[in-house]
């Protein structure tokens, strides 16, 4: 009997996840609740730019195009790229647009027997007969709805679009008291260019936020308006923003993306002299911290405007919280079209935004809450069951309790691929769906629920040992080769991809070093 395989989201994640479910000779149902594929890249800031540089985001079977001269593609040549990629593979054919997955529903065992397993499903493997999923679905545009049985589901929801993330407010100090509009930079993004520059023309524009959004943001509306109106950016923490991936020079992969830069971190679950070895070897990654911060120092006039962040750029990549300015961004600043101001809260009065910490409000027709989004919530919302809802996210109190950063150990038949972060989330979702694809393949078996839950606590540790109050993100960026070697060694794959000792040591990893080749023992 052919088992049935589902994947929610024709984002990156669910593409992916589509070809490799394909390639072991499945048929996977790709829902997609928009009218095309790409996800976040359907829509987004007119002037955004690949964060990542391009050889580093990109498909292990599917470079690139030559042609392609830049480092940072724009939002255009990487959209073009993924619908190149879907192309090539034939995975439209799959896909049902207009579709919403309204809601999962796993039909099998009851909660105790579930409880009792010892076994993730009670096998260790992808399929089980103990129960299936049922998929409620919705027509968008028709609003008829069906549902669909299947063997294994994987969700690729995506953590940055659909559930906007709003603050909290004092009584009285809540958008509810402002003249002017609020809105949340998805309601931005989801204008077309032309209105969006026309909403905020001739506006006193604040924007709340501090990170790629925020900034993107404030650019485009310093164009419109200039300084005759001049948008304001609020933030309550400061992080390291690059002005480039080159500090004096040297490549970034080289100082972070190699295994010399992993050997001088706390790993999960690593032993005793391992421990030793990267704790005499931490001034060695305090210098490299440091290396950092001086060029963007000197490079970005952030102590003239009080941006220098209190913590190291250490704790900013072990947490997916860097980014890169825009292009200009200071030159608006130094015009008097974009102001910036910090401060460690702020809520709304009649005329503005008022600060923490100073009497006169920011005065605005219009506060943008580029307050990112709440992917926990779009994650626990999809799930009918409220044993579900709670088990899939965990405590608030440590990391989103998924081994290997895809399955929990108390949901069978389940895969979520894309919600724990990376600094290129394209070449992490690929490492997750070739691993999830040889789950079902029968390529291996997952260890025993305490073994699972076990190393999701040693992550856990790891996470809020170097991401401090922002582990609930689950960054893996700065263990990503680390990360790796754990999904390649389950696969019965060689994690070292290189050629010889220095190579592997010091050259940076990246997706073409995961190149398919003809041996299983590559």
């Amino acid at each position: 009997m052919e088992r049935k395989v589902a994947i929610v989201g024709a984002g990156l994640s669910g593409l992916i996840a589509c070809k490799y479910v394909l390639s072991k000779g499945y048929k996977p149902i790709v829902f997609e609740s928009k009218s095309k594929l790409g996800g976040v890249w359907t829509k987004t800031v007119e002037t955004t730019k690949l964060q990542s540089e391009k050889d580093s985001y990109q498909f292990s079977d599917f470079p690139w195009p030559e042609s392609l001269e830049t480092v940072h593609p724009d939002k255009d040549q990487v959209l073009a790229y993924i619908e190149s990629y879907a192309q090539h593979f034939d995975l439209a054919r799959h896909i049902r647009f207009s579709t919403k997955v309204v809601s999962i529903a796993y039909d099998g065992a009851d909660e105790e027997e579930m409880n009792a397993w010892s076994m993730w499903g009670g096998t260790g493997e992808g399929f089980s007969n103990k129960g299936k999923w049922n998929i409620n679905a919705e027509n968008t545009s028709t609003s008829a709805s069906e549902v669909h049985r299947v063997d294994f589901l994987i969700l690729c929801l995506g953590r940055f679009s659909e559930v906007p993330n709003i603050p909290d407010f004092p009584p009285n100090k809540g958008p509810e008291v402002f003249q002017g509009q609020v809105i949340h930079a998805k309601d931005y993004i989801d204008m077309d260019y032309d209105k969006a520059a026309n909403f905020v023309k001739g506006k006193r524009v604040t924007i709340v936020g501090s990170m790629k959004f925020a900034m993107d943001i404030a650019a485009e509306c310093s164009a419109v308006n200039g300084k005759d109106n001049p948008c304001t950016m609020l933030r309550r923490t400061c992080h390291w923003i690059l002005p480039d991936l080159r500090p004096w020079g040297v490549p970034f992969a080289l100082l972070y993306f190699n295994r010399f830069s992993e050997l001088l971190l706390r790993k999960p679950g690593q032993g005793f002299l391992h421990n030793i070895l990267s704790t005499a070897l931490s001034p060695v990654s305090w210098s490299i911290s440091k290396f950092v911060e001086s060029y963007v120092k000197w490079k970005l006039p952030l102590a003239k405007y009080g941006l220098v962040p209190e913590h190291s750029f250490l704790d900013d990549i072990s947490s997916c919280t860097f980014a890169i300015w825009p292009d200009n961004f200071f030159d608006r600043v130094d015009s008097g079209s974009i102001v910036l101001k910090k401060a460690d809260g702020f809520g709304f009065c009649k005329q503005g935004v008022t600060l923490n910490g100073e009497l006169e409000p920011v005065k605005s027709d219009l506060v943008i809450l580029a307050t990112g989004f709440n992917g926990e919530q779009k994650l626990r919302e999809i799930f009918a069951s409220p044993r579900l809802q709670g088990l899939i996210t965990g405590s608030a109190s440590s990391i989103v309790p998924l081994y290997r950063q895809c399955v929990h150990p108390r949901i069978p038949q389940l895969a979520v691929i894309g919600f724990s972060e990376s600094a290129s989330n394209l070449f992490t979702s690929e490492m997750r769906s070739k691993w999830v694809a040889e789950l079902l393949d029968g390529s291996f078996s997952l260890p025993s629920v305490a073994e699972m839950e076990k190393d999701i606590r040693e992550w856990d540790g790891y996470i809020k040992g170097y991401s401090g109050s922002n582990y609930r993100r689950s960054c893996i960026a700065a263990l990503h080769i680390w990360y790796s070697d754990q999904l390649c060694k389950d696969m019965g794959l060689n994690p070292k991809r290189k050629n010889g000792f220095l190579a592997e040591l010091f050259q940076p990893y990246g997706p073409l070093d995961y190149q398919p080749k003809n041996s299983k023992s590559q």
